[in-house]
């Protein structure tokens, strides 16, 4: 039997524990940030290991970026909503 591929969720552990040592780095208040970057990437581990990218890296940001446009798009349309009440 051959060896088989670490999964996109193995990578993401693997990369999130490659920078622990920045995350102690950071401020306390920060922390939770940093965390939250990688709760987004885990989100969508079916789409990245669908892709099965050379690096796992671009799969990671993509999801990160998809789950901010998501909270921007929230956000706005909340605004817009208050404004609209006024």
């Amino acid at each position: 039997m051959g060896r088989t591929n670490p999964t996109y969720r193995d990578l993401v552990r693997a990369t999130e524990s490659q920078w622990s040592d920045y995350r102690r780095a950071l401020r306390r208040a920060d922390q939770p940030y940093f965390d939250q970057l990688f709760e987004h990437a885990r989100a969508h581990a079916d789409a990245g290991g669908f892709l099965n990218h050379q690096f796992v890296e671009l799969p990671m940001l993509v999801s990160v970026a998809l789950e901010q446009q998501k909270e921007l798009d929230a956000l706005r349309e909340r605004v817009s909503d208050l404004e609209e009440e006024s």
